[in-house]
């Protein structure tokens, strides 16, 4: 198969460039290039999106298919309109940030709400704090379909994406954490759910995809697990039996600034409750019927942790500190020996 990744040098695209050579597949990777190389056996091509004009040199290259992972709307057009009669087949990563409730636990794509398309005058990396950015996948979305049709579209609402290479703190906070042992403090309640899909298993559905011409409109999430299960898998991942968690109420965490989901002074993955119950616990039932296939946690925490060694530097450093973390625990266990 010939396939087209408009990206391939960064995380999800670099990770489907790489198992579809090693597959034996004709890899093209169309980028800029300064986010990252493509990986060896990938044909990289320099080309400048933000020139309406740059995709139209790849129309002659007889493409069996397209992935495409840009949040960028006029990125999207001009790569349909110069492509789209020319492929058989094209994927679209989206994200699960396209939902308009986040409330309700146990969503399908099929049965959930989206928010509106972006604005007309809205492109997404002109928008610095990501106001638009559900909003301008869904515009994304709707390109794809009816530049494609029904018949020829595949698109993917990624969910949170971990694994090597993962350029956010957000998983790698919890390897980096349990890795360091000590009493770990856990937001929320151990039943509390936590979801999110392997960047090496979504880069296998993506290929499986594009081959089997897969239609349709899916969650590309992995199966929801209790935050009890995610903390202890990591630790028995990293060779950690019992680590010692405490576990945190949320309203507390809260009050002593704790924040949600990622950054600076965050605990990652965490996000308050009711009003993002449904945020990581969608159905994964479609997707995994659909070819989507999951591997161990185990394996996601070897490969994450062996990624984090070889590139240090490479690694985001956010999530709370651990001077922040100790004065938390302090007084919370202040707090329950009333």
């Amino acid at each position: 198969m010939r396939i087209l990744i408009l990206g391939g040098t960064r995380f999800l695209g670099r990770a489907l460039a790489r198992l579809a050579v090693a597959q034996g597949h004709d890899v093209t990777c169309a980028a800029r290039g300064v986010s990252g190389d493509a990986p060896s056996g990938a044909r990289f091509v320099s080309i400048d999106r933000d020139d309406p004009a740059a995709p139209a040199s790849l129309a002659g290259d007889g493409f069996d298919a397209v992935v495409d992972v840009t949040r960028q709307v006029s990125h999207a057009r001009h790569a349909l309109a110069a492509l789209a009669d020319h492929v058989g087949h094209w994927s679209f990563v989206s994200t699960i940030s396209v939902y308009a409730d986040n409330t309700t636990p146990g969503q399908t794509a099929a049965d959930a709400p989206v928010l509106p398309p972006a604005p007309p005058d809205v492109d997404a990396p002109v928008d610095p704090d990501n106001r638009w950015y559900g909003e301008c996948k869904v515009s994304i979305e709707r390109l794809v379909r009816e530049r494609m049709g029904e018949d020829r579209s595949f698109i993917c609402r990624a969910g949170l994406i971990v694994g090597a290479e993962d350029p956010s703190d957000r998983f790698p906070y919890w390897v980096r954490r349990l890795a360091r042992g000590g009493e770990v403090l856990a937001p929320g309640r151990p039943t509390d759910r936590v979801q999110f899909v392997d960047v090496a298993d979504l880069a296998g559905w993506l290929l499986h995809a594009a081959g089997a011409r897969l239609v349709g409109t899916y969650d590309g999430v992995g199966p929801a697990m209790s935050r009890e299960e995610l903390l202890t898998g990591v630790a028995a991942g990293l060779g950690v039996a019992d680590p010692h968690l405490t576990w945190v109420d949320q309203d507390f965490l809260l009050a002593c600034d704790v924040r949600e989901w990622s950054g600076e002074r965050a605990l990652p993955l965490w996000a308050r409750l009711p009003e993002w119950a449904g945020l990581m616990d969608r159905d994964a039932r479609p997707a995994l019927d659909a070819g989507l296939t999951v591997r161990p946690l185990s394996d996601t925490v070897r490969a994450t942790a062996t990624w984090m060694t070889a590139r240090p530097d490479d690694v985001r450093q956010g999530g709370l500190d651990p001077a922040d973390e100790a004065v938390v625990l302090r007084e919370w266990q202040a707090v329950r020996d009333r």
